[in-house]
């Protein structure tokens, strides 16, 4: 087959593109010992499911499950049910339940996490009790199946706090003091959804910064660690300097730099791109351990530009480039998604996607890379 095709530009015409990376070898690895590594995974589309918006999510188990099942081959683990995994987007709390339970059943011991959230409330303002209730609930799950919790920022605490701190701690709190088990708290910025503007009730990140500190602080022991996504390298390095847990970077643009570390503090990971990336990722980790650092810098190198294209703005729309690639690559029969989430990006976007993908050495299978896409350009009016 060749591997030559006409790729829609951003400018509104076609390109040849001949593809320059060979299939990179996937190889199986033990989990990293110098960073912990959470992939977020994202959920498999039943392609003759009624996947349409607004409609309950029909999944595809058996490559949902089989996705999981490649990541912990590469010695990643799996943050389960995340935003990667469509939470607020098209994956209800029914199904949610399901695939908490189907992944930890099958998951190494220790490597999973999951989230845990107030997704189940419907629409409108709730109480700070309706509020608690719901992530008493979820956190319930994960106590049940053995995971450990990630408590994920809430549409529903945002709104029902209204700007006031003291709510933000009276809910967490009350959470801290219930788990088993040290959780991880989860600071997700207004770029990746704008319904947490002013989240731990402050627009300024640094006043939510001090107020982070305070509760971490307060609640060491309850606390392994803070995921954090605001895109912002510089406010992530000045937080992890502040807190005495884990800081997992949830930086999609900047996660090189910020895994490697200064020398003297580093971030572990906990990245919705390590699903699109995840050989990569892997290798990249296992010449961290051997302090092989140019051959870290190698790998990760080329995979940022492809990390920035699929979290580009709208970035919320960012599960529609894992899936593509997730597609591509074979972990899954269709391009589908839940909630008909595949329409959130157009064609021009994928086609740069596809680009910057086989320059990161991310495309597993080439030949069948270039053969979907080529359905998907004709299916969109492309001669490809």
């Amino acid at each position: 087959m060749s591997l030559e095709l006409n790729l829609p530009t951003l400018s509104g015409g076609l390109s040849k593109y001949q593809l320059v990376s060979t299939a990179p070898s996937v190889e199986t690895y033990e989990p990293a010992r110098e960073r912990l590594a959470f992939a977020a995974a994202h959920v498999v589309a039943d392609p003759l499911g009624d996947n349409a918006p607004g409609a309950p999510a029909v999944v595809d188990w058996e490559h949902t499950l089989a996705f999981r099942r490649h990541l912990w081959s590469l010695g990643l683990s799996v943050a389960e049910a995340m935003d990667t995994a469509q939470r607020g987007m098209g994956l209800d709390w029914a199904a949610t339940q399901e695939l908490i339970r189907r992944s930890a059943a099958e998951a190494p011991d220790g490597r999973i996490a999951v989230g845990v959230g107030t997704d189940q409330l419907g629409p409108g303002v709730h109480t700070l009790d309706a509020v608690i209730a719901a992530y008493e609930e979820q956190l319930a799950l994960a106590e049940e199946v053995g995971a450990q919790p990630i408590l994920m920022a809430s549409r529903a605490l945002c709104a029902a706090a209204a700007g006031s701190p003291d709510d933000y701690r009276k809910v967490y709190d009350r959470l801290l003091g219930q788990s088993s088990r040290p959780v991880i708290l989860h600071w997700l910025g207004s770029m990746f959804d704008p319904a947490l503007e002013g989240y731990w009730g402050s627009d300024s990140l640094d006043t939510a910064a001090d107020i982070v500190v305070d509760l971490i602080s307060d609640n060491a022991s309850a606390v392994d660690g803070i995921k954090v996504s605001l895109l912002d390298a510089s406010k992530e390095v000045a937080l992890r300097k502040r807190i005495p847990v884990r800081l997992y970077t949830g930086d999609d643009f900047n996660y090189p730099e910020l895994i490697k570390g200064d020398g003297e503090l580093h971030s572990d990971a906990l990245l919705g791109i390590f699903a699109a990336i995840a050989p990569a990722a892997a290798a990249a980790l296992k010449a961290l351990d051997e302090g092989d650092l140019a051959t870290y810098n190698a790998l990760f190198a080329p995979t940022v530009p492809l990390s920035r294209q699929i979290f580009a703005a709208p970035t919320p729309y960012y599960k529609t480039g894992i899936a593509f690639l997730a597609w591509l690559n074979g972990h899954q029969p269709g391009f589908g998604m839940v909630g008909g989430l595949q329409t959130g990006r157009s064609l021009p976007h994928l086609a740069e996607t596809f680009r910057l993908a086989d320059q990161a050495g991310v495309l597993t299978k080439p030949e069948l890379a270039v053969h979907r896409f080529r359905q998907l350009l004709v299916v969109g009016g492309v001669d490809a």
